[in-house]
């Protein structure tokens, strides 16, 4: 019961890691499960000399990397093998590494023990997929956010980034038009907007009409990452870094 206590609060971001690397909920929340159920056989696989949720992370990677390509976990379509050799393809490694230190706030050293590299290493590896964001192509954002503040501090990333803001909407149905107007390729997504209507109901519909992806950005990710129903693949944190949005941006793109 200790055990289970000591990483039940992790595991919300832990999924959210396993997706974004994974790029679909159904293949990073089968990898979760697979740590579960591995720690649940026999929970010495959390080295004692680590915490809970650096070891969380550490045992995601070693399961990660110990499964072939072509036989990844449950959850899969040969869509999504498609998607998974294309991330292999462009060096996951430090694509890891960025998505450890910005999104999930480990340190250099604990991303370190996380990926079994020394910490010269890991600062290799963040420096190298910094510059792989530089040169992503550019696209259309639209942002669906009803407070002013938030609004433009995305704005201000996404054009930093040198992407265009296709659209600015603070309720579903001005995002609904908004994405119908601009074919946006990528939509960053507020939960509650201006009238009571609801940023995951905008991004149904818009999904319902347009293939892009998604970024929720949310004051309560735990809400959307308990891994009981079809959720984000991609979300921010609120209050948020920028340098957490820019790499949140880059790894949806990736998989665009």
């Amino acid at each position: 019961m200790a055990l289970a206590h000591a990483i039940a609060e992790h595991l919300p971001y832990l999924r959210r890691y396993a997706r974004a690397v994974c790029g679909t909920q159904a293949s990073g929340d089968a990898y979760v499960r697979a740590c579960l159920e591995a720690i649940v056989a026999d929970s010495s696989v959390l080295p004692a000399d680590l915490s809970p949720r650096v070891g969380l992370y550490r045992l995601f990677h070693a399961m990660w990397g110990a499964t072939d390509i072509e036989q990844r976990p449950i959850g899969e379509t040969s869509g999504e093998t498609m998607v998974e050799r294309r991330l292999e393809q462009l060096t996951p490694a430090r694509r890891q590494a960025l998505l450890l230190t910005a999104m999930e706030g480990f340190n250099v050293s604990e991303t370190a023990r996380i990926l079994d590299v020394d910490e010269s290493t890991v600062m290799t590896m963040v420096r190298q997929a910094v510059d792989e964001i530089s040169q992503q192509p550019r696209t259309r954002v639209l942002i669906i956010e009803d407070e002013p503040i938030i609004s433009l501090d995305l704005q201000s990333i996404v054009r930093e980034m040198g992407h265009t803001v296709a659209a600015i909407a603070t309720t579903r149905d001005e995002a609904v038009a908004a994405a119908r107007r601009t074919e946006p390729g990528l939509v960053l997504a507020d939960i509650k907007l201006a009238d009571g209507s609801s940023g995951i109901d905008a991004v149904r519909q818009i999904l319902s009409e347009l293939d892009v992806p998604i970024i929720f950005v949310t004051a309560y990710p735990e809400r959307l990452l308990t891994g009981e129903r079809p959720e984000p693949t991609f979300l921010v944190t609120k209050p948020f870094a920028p340098e957490t949005v820019r790499v949140a941006v880059s790894q949806a793109l990736l998989f665009s």
